[in-house]
């Protein structure tokens, strides 16, 4: 088992690494205030990992209250949350409740918001199971819920307690999952860790062949760099570059996703497209070769990624972009690469050259 630190001012948490971790209940008994959880995961994840979860918490002596959600990205919404609260409310959950994820992202999103509004705060523990959660999201303690006119735009800091990766599970993930969670793998390398690239492309066909000793690799120093963003810019505060650089081709991904339709493209695939309209923006700018781009689309394609955006237009794109949450006084900052490894945020790109990249990248 592999353990990491988010080492944040005055408190910190581990992420703990490795295989049959859910047969370990005592990981998450240590973690807990008093003997009484409420899990939170979908019908199917739970189809799948609830009665090992469960069982080894009840062998315990520890409660568990379970919330089972609908599956997708479409279903990360209020009345989403809501189930939730229900769910907490009914069974008379205390403040010293914890809740725990057990899921991908959208779980971890919605669980995560509950236990930051739930009586104002409650414990809360992050158990990822895809790919994409183990890498990015379930670290950082960035939680919410989607609205129509922006992804992600309701919610709230509430760092979790610990953050479970067991690693089998990415065995069951079918393989547009496993793809989706790749692309922010392949972010890590491509803003502030050019050997991890390296590594990245010389690994990529074992990656995608699921070898569980690569994929644990690749979790590790993923989680490790975002620690390190996170450590350094908890809140996303930072004027220039800190946390907001984890955002690499995030402003144009959730135009994908918000202009389609939550669901209908995968945050991961979103993002690998979003990803090449930021190297092509920056390419343009003279910030980066062309053969940059050629590199991040090849390495993009070998993970099984979209590198082509949907024909939204330019106009629509714009327009779902300036509801992005990097939007300060009217103005757009983008994470864009001055080098391969070398992200930077900037409000410099004139808006011509936004759409020009946007069309370079598009279906018609």
């Amino acid at each position: 088992m592999r353990r990491l630190t988010v080492e944040l001012a005055n408190r910190g948490y581990d992420i703990l690494i490795g295989r049959n971790l859910l047969s370990q209940p005592r990981l998450i008994a240590d973690c807990l205030r008093t003997p009484r959880t409420a899990l939170v995961s979908n019908t199917t994840v739970s189809a799948l990992y609830r009665d090992t979860l469960e069982s080894g918490l009840r062998s315990l002596g520890i409660e568990v209250t379970p919330v089972i959600l609908p599956d997708g990205e479409a279903y990360k919404t209020w009345e989403s949350l809501n189930q939730i609260f229900d769910a907490l409310l009914a069974a008379r959950c205390d403040r010293a409740t914890t809740i725990i994820a057990l899921g991908g992202g959208v779980v971890g999103d919605l669980a995560g918001f509950a236990a930051a509004s739930y009586q104002r705060g409650v414990p809360f523990i992050q158990i990822p199971t895809t790919l994409l959660s183990q890498v990015d999201s379930s670290v950082g303690g960035k939680t919410g819920i989607n609205h129509p006119r922006g992804k992600n735009m309701v919610g709230a800091f509430w760092q979790p307690k610990l953050v479970l990766a067991d690693t089998d599970t990415l065995q069951s993930l079918p393989a547009r999952e496993l793809s989706a969670g790749m692309a922010e793998v392949i972010k890590y390398g491509l803003i502030r860790d050019l050997p991890f690239l390296e590594w990245l492309e010389a690994n990529m066909d074992g990656l995608m062949a699921r070898d569980g000793e690569l994929l644990a690799q690749a979790v590790e120093r993923s989680c490790a760099n975002k620690a390190e963003v996170v450590a350094a810019d908890e809140l996303e505060t930072a004027k220039e570059g800190g946390r907001a650089l984890l955002n690499l081709g995030h402003t144009f991904g959730h135009a994908i996703e918000a202009g389609m339709g939550y669901g209908e493209w995968l945050h991961g695939e979103a993002v690998a497209a979003g990803t090449v309209m930021a190297a092509e923006l920056s390419c343009r700018l003279g910030w980066i070769a062309r053969g940059d781009v050629d590199r991040a689309v090849h390495l993009l394609r070998r993970a099984g990624l979209p590198v082509r955006g949907p024909g939204l237009g330019a106009a629509r794109y714009l327009e779902l972009m300036s509801h992005d949450k990097k939007v300060i006084a009217g103005s757009l900052r983008l994470v864009l690469l001055k080098g391969i490894g070398h992200a930077v945020t900037s409000a410099e790109a004139p808006a011509r050259e936004i759409a020009a990249a946007i069309e370079a990248c598009c279906d018609a």
